[in-house]
């Protein structure tokens, strides 16, 4: 995509590169919006397509509600903006492995693919910081759900999702809810092979894209 678009590659708060505040109350929607508001602010960019996945899609919903007349579609992967209902279990699980630190949760990702990760992705993974992560995590699983912005999301969207993820069926209802809204499912595909399978998922996201700027009047 790099050779026909400007890509802007941002860790949102509490990983990577960014910020990583240990007080749950720093990982609100409206502040993680602000975030990448801000950041197109500094960039001096007006209007952009703006593609985020799982913990990132989350955020993509907070930007339409927060700042809609800031892009030009929105394009998100297995996450819908209903409440975390029903997925508290495996975000509880999440935590009380971050509470064993990096390197045990590094371990059990490549125990549960059957392989080691990449040297960089990797490195990556041990460089985040467990307790900010744990107070990210506590904020999606209380997440009380944003579903009534579905209907005011009039730019063009593309929603993609594995149909093992367990949170396919909450994407699929999703989708029946928005004006200008696209969905792209993969069979056998579960949350981590729908992120990994680039070479399925970038061919629409790319098609969509396509579409979206031809219809742009210029």
């Amino acid at each position: 995509m790099k050779n026909d678009y400007t890509l802007i590659l941002a860790d949102t708060r509490g990983h990577g590169k960014s910020d990583k505040p240990h007080d749950v109350e720093a990982y609100d929607m409206k502040l993680k919006s602000d975030d990448v508001v801000a950041i197109l602010d500094d960039l001096g960019i007006d209007k952009a397509h703006y593609i985020g996945y799982s913990l990132g899609g989350t955020t993509r919903y907070g930007v339409a509600k927060h700042a809609p007349e800031r892009f030009n579609s929105i394009i998100i992967g297995r996450m819908h903006p209903h409440g975390s209902a029903g997925t508290n279990a495996s975000v509880d699980e999440r935590i009380e492995g971050l509470k064993k630190g990096m390197e045990s949760v590094v371990a059990s990702m490549e125990a549960a693919s059957g392989r080691q990760l990449l040297p960089e992705r990797r490195a990556a993974m041990l460089d985040n910081d467990p307790k900010a992560l744990i107070a990210s995590s506590i904020e999606l699983r209380d997440f009380e759900g944003i579903e009534d912005i579905l209907p005011s999301m009039t730019m063009p969207c593309l929603l993609f999702v594995g149909e093992e993820d367990f949170l396919y069926e909450g994407v699929t209802r999703c989708v029946m809810g928005m004006p200008i809204a696209t969905m792209v499912s993969f069979p056998g595909l579960d949350h981590g092979q729908a992120f990994q399978r680039s070479g399925l998922t970038l061919p629409h996201i790319s098609s969509f894209l396509r579409n979206v700027e031809s219809s742009v009047p210029r």
